[in-house]
């Protein structure tokens, strides 16, 4: 059990079921997009953030990114850690059918998986603290080739999956991830290794 001080932003109540079963934290459903209209809960997500900070994990579906959005309309980015799950194809046990994009939610989430995202977010119990690390920016992006060359698209693809990330994350996104995961020589070996062998990919 990993005990967290950040409140725990998630879709609905099988998502909140599931993150009870591996974290010790303060746990809000959106109910999806009810939120939007939720003015009650929009000011205690404001709030808990204001305290502890906010960590956000939703389907990696459209859905889901649509509502992390929204979120980060009324907080502040500051006080927001995005967790993400990667996209894999699947049903969970408790539906009949799959979901519209046929991606396994959080609440599908095997207990490594959801391990693992958090970890790469650096908020797992122990996590190492990042302060004064040399962070990746979008000018490294660009310099390696992984924004504004002719094969960016695709190198930027290569890593998504490598990450174990969604497939139509934002750069601003992608940067957190890559800065939560690893540190800027590790983001040097992995981009190296993409660029040299993207025809196996």
């Amino acid at each position: 059990m990993i005990s967290l001080k950040q409140c725990v932003i998630v879709e609905g109540k099988y998502d909140k079921q599931r993150l009870e079963q591996l974290v010790d934290a303060v746990i809000i459903q959106t109910d999806g997009f009810r939120i939007f209209k939720d003015r009650e809960k929009r000011l205690l997500i404001r709030s808990l953030a204001e305290k502890n900070g906010l960590l956000i994990l939703t389907d990696s579906d459209s859905a889901g990114f649509i509502i992390r959005n929204h979120i980060k309309s009324f907080v502040p980015a500051s006080l927001i850690t995005n967790v993400y799950i990667p996209q894999l194809i699947g049903k969970e046990k408790r539906k009949t059918v799959p979901s519209k994009e046929g991606l396994l939610g959080v609440e599908g989430m095997d207990d490594a998986v959801l391990l693992d995202a958090l970890h790469r977010a650096g908020v797992a119990a122990g996590a190492a603290d990042s302060a004064g690390r040399r962070k990746v920016t979008k000018l490294d992006l660009y310099e390696k080739g992984f924004s504004g060359s002719q094969n960016s698209a695709k190198y930027r693809q290569v890593l998504l999956k490598r990450l174990g990330v969604p497939s139509y994350m934002t750069a601003n996104a992608l940067l957190e991830v890559i800065n939560s995961a690893m540190d800027f020589d590790s983001f040097e070996t992995l981009t190296k290794e993409i660029t040299a062998n993207i025809d196996s990919f």
